[in-house]
């Protein structure tokens, strides 16, 4: 990914927490995920491969949005450097950061 947008994506991730749209941890995103409740999905890059694919497996099967951002990229930017993925809730924030996302590469 473009360091330049990742660098607004992850910026934008404080406001989405800040905000109390953003779940994260493993096991709460595939939850939400499944319940149909995300936007869209990110992952870093240095989560396991258990991790991307079980992330991956719900995104593809509930049409889901993934994007995987530099190793610690994603925990940094929210103030919790173990966390790997992130899910984001529909409203107008997550439609923000898709658009950011739009001419990047999805996992």
């Amino acid at each position: 990914m473009n360091h330049e947008i990742e660098s607004r994506v992850t910026s934008f991730l404080g406001l989405c927490l800040r905000a109390g749209r953003l779940t994260t941890g493993q096991e709460a995103c595939v939850e939400l995920i499944r319940r149909g409740g995300a936007a869209l999905a990110l992952v870093d890059g240095g989560a396991s491969a258990n991790t991307l694919k079980r992330l991956s497996d719900a995104c593809r099967s509930h049409d889901t949005p993934l994007y995987a951002l530099s190793p610690g990229a994603l925990g940094h930017s929210i103030g919790k450097p173990s966390r790997m993925t992130v899910a984001v809730a529909p409203d107008g924030m997550a439609d923000r950061l898709l658009e950011m996302l739009r001419d990047q590469p999805r996992l």
